[in-house]
């Protein structure tokens, strides 16, 4: 498991692990494994949490 920097903001949607590989079960002709990439749509595959942005609202 990697270590993470306490300065840096983790995803708390991902926990840091920003790519994953997910076995479907079933086999290609050669023998492996059909795998899906799946990447955090909350920090978009960075790992990292996306910073909050202010906008101002009325006058």
């Amino acid at each position: 498991m990697p270590q993470h920097d306490p300065a840096a903001r983790v995803c708390r949607d991902c926990d840091g692990f920003a790519s994953v590989a997910i076995t479907t079960g079933t086999r290609h002709r050669d023998g492996t494994r059909v795998t899906l990439r799946i990447t955090c749509p909350a920090c978009k595959g960075t790992g990292i949490a996306p910073t909050a942005r202010l906008v101002r609202v009325g006058r």
